[in-house]
This record gives structure tokens, sequence and C-alpha cells, in this order.
């Protein structure tokens, strides 16, 4: 495993980031919890340090049960945990609140439920239309004096609210979907990371699965990718047909095709770690080897192209 240094923070972190999303059962229905703990030691034995999770995956339920696990097995130190907040839940629905009070409730919340005493990386989940700078600015300066958070990070946003938010506090890590088939953030985010040294931790990178390359032609999706239109018809027959393209690529570096789109984002100067979504043992350790000597250049823009053709 590699380590490499979070934007300008003291959390040195894996390349590979252990994803919590999929213990969110209204997008991906039931996970069995016995295969995604043993999959949370697993990711330890493999030198995976770091694992990110948020207060609406499951509406606790992610952090409920990491929480629960790092106590019973004593592993809260040997893993840097990120969390994030936006959502404020009420009688079944949710809605965006970067208020004062709702952060501070917000971040106890997430204490409780993970069980530790502070947060490494503690995240905006996304952009309130509402947001108020200075309120979100107070709370989270607030967290870090109690040391409750240890550093500040956002998820989902453009360089210019980063900016916003940049003028009352350093602005750590951001963390916005990239794989070979998303590559929007290539043309602002990244470039601006790059320039003020934020981290940048990739969600998505396999593309919610579908460039890992297991799924066949005939695959019937029944969980939340079922509504997506890349998952089903031409769009979905196109790229399956552009990763048997790049099968001798993968080869070429003794990867598959799963461990390929992982060393893709990966190769990115901006890109720190990837987050990866896992749910039993065999997931984690068989992506880890996609960490390694960078893509060429000219195998990188190969891969972009084909699935940008395939895309289209």
């Amino acid at each position: 495993m590699e380590y490499v240094q979070l934007g300008k923070t003291d959390l040195m972190v894996s390349r590979i980031c252990f994803g919590c999303w999929q213990l969110s059962p209204a997008f991906w229905g039931d996970v069995a919890i016995d295969p995604w703990q043993d999959a949370v030691r697993a990711a330890l034995d493999v030198g995976v340090n770091f694992i990110d999770t948020a207060d609406a995956y499951g509406e606790g339920l992610a952090e409920s049960e990491l929480g629960q696990l790092l106590a019973a097995d004593r592993l809260r130190d040997r893993f840097i945990v990120a969390t994030k907040f936006y959502w404020r839940f009420t009688n079944g629905e949710r809605f965006p609140d970067t208020t004062y009070g709702h952060i501070i409730d917000a971040c106890e919340a997430s204490l409780r439920r993970l069980k530790t005493d502070r947060i490494d990386l503690y995240q905006i989940h996304a952009f309130d239309p509402l947001t108020r700078p200075d309120d979100v600015a107070a709370a989270l300066l607030e967290l870090k004096r109690q040391g409750k958070i240890r550093w500040i990070g956002v998820s989902n946003l453009n360089p210019e609210q980063m900016r916003m938010y940049a003028k009352n506090f350093d602005v750590s890590c951001l963390q916005p979907p990239y794989s070979a088939l998303n590559r929007a953030v290539e043309a602002e985010e990244l470039p601006y990371c790059l320039s003020e040294r934020i981290g940048v931790i990739v969600y998505s990178p396999l593309f919610r699965g579908l460039l890992t390359g297991k799924y066949k032609r005939d695959h019937v999706f029944t969980d939340s990718r079922a509504r997506a239109p890349q998952f089903s018809g031409e769009k979905f027959h196109r790229v399956l047909d552009a990763l048997d393209t790049l099968r001798p690529v993968a080869e070429t570096y003794g990867l598959d095709l799963a461990q390929l789109a992982i060393r893709w984002v990966l190769t990115h100067p901006a890109v720190t770690s990837a987050i990866v979504g896992v749910k039993e043992r065999r997931h984690i350790e068989g992506i880890v080897p996609a960490v390694g000597t960078p893509l060429s250049g000219d195998d990188w823009h190969r891969v972009a192209r084909v699935l940008a053709d395939a895309a289209r």
C-alpha cells in the first residue's frame, strides 16, 4: 500500500479509501453485516487506513455499524475516519441544513454513533442553497477548537463555493465524483485543488460498479442503478464492449478491469485517494493491486477515449 499526505493536513492516508455508502439500503438494498465487518478488518490487513462514511448513509446506519465494530475490536486508532453532514432528517424526509445549530448537533450525533471522541475529517456533504458562510465557519471552527473534529473538508462543491468557504477556514479536502466515465471535475475542480494543495478523495471511481467488468449483457439491476440510463439497453452494452476493448491494456499492467479503473483515477496528479464501496473481504483485497506505478500517458488517454466514445 502507498500512503500520501492529504492536502496540507498531517493525515497520511492510504491511496485506497474504504467507502461505507454500501450501508445505505435506499440505494443498495440490504447488505449482510457480518461479511461487511470482516471486510473492515481485512482492510487493515492489506494496509488500508482510511475509511469514509456519512450520517446520510442509511440515516445513521453506516456510522452506527462502523462505530460498534471499531469499538468492539478496538480498531478506532488504526483508522483515519472521515464522515459528512448536510441533511436534516424529519418525519421520513430530508432537507439540507448547514445552520450553526444543526452542524453542532449533527457532529455530536456522529460522534455518538461512531463511538469516538473525534472525527479526523469532517466534510460538508454538498452545497446548501441557503448556506450562511459565517454560520458554517463558526460551527466548524468551534468544533475544531473543542477537538471534536481535526480537519474540515467538502464534497460535491465547485471552486467558487470552495473559495467562499476558504475565506473563513482552510478547506483541506474535496470529495467529488470522478471516473473514466465521469470526468467533469477535470475542467475546474481538480486544477483548483492542485493549485491550492487541497486533497482529493474521489467517489464512484468504478462508476457504481459498471467499470468492474463483471456484468454480463443480460444483467438486470434491481437497486437504484435500475433508474440510470447507463445501466440498461444500448448504453449499457456499449460500455461493456468498450471494457472488452480495454482488457489488453489492463493485462499489460497485470491488472483486471476494476483495478485498471482505479489505477486510472489514481494516475491523475490531483487525486489523493480513491473511495471504493465494499461489501465483503474479497472486494477490498481485490482492489488493492490497483495501487502502483501510474499508467503511461498514452494508456491513460486511451482508456479515456475508448470510454468517452462508448458513453456518447
